[in-house]
């Protein structure tokens, strides 16, 4: 099991306290600094099961910037995305857990973090 987070956000801190009150063995990338590949962002997406768009922090000021909100959220356009996503990697949501079932969760909330456990 990996979480991908950035130490910054409380989100982030709070699953991993919940993730080591339960005894689970995972692994911490802080994608801040350890950027996720194009190719690692499209894999967490197909264990989402979810587009990039769904998991882009659009309020943040680079998606501002790049004018994101006016993207189109379309097949033709997902790798434009997944392309802004590895550019800038602050405009990942997180946290992400990757469960042991090869499945992965965004971990936002108590719930979300035991469901990852629970796979």
């Amino acid at each position: 099991m990996e979480i991908w987070i950035n130490p910054a956000c409380s989100k982030c801190r709070s699953a991993v306290q919940l993730l080591d009150a339960e005894g689970a063995d995972y692994t911490v990338r802080r994608y801040l600094e350890d950027v996720p590949s194009p190719d690692e962002i499209r894999a967490v997406l197909g264990r989402l099961g979810l587009e990039p768009w769904d998991i882009t922090r659009t309020q943040e000021a680079d998606a501002k910037e790049l004018g994101l909100k006016e993207w189109p959220r379309e097949a033709a356009a997902r790798e434009r995305w997944i392309s802004a996503l590895a550019e800038h990697p602050k405009l990942i949501q997180r946290p992400i857990i990757t469960a042991e079932d090869g499945t992965a969760v965004v971990a936002r909330t108590d719930a979300a973090v035991r469901d990852a456990l629970g796979r």
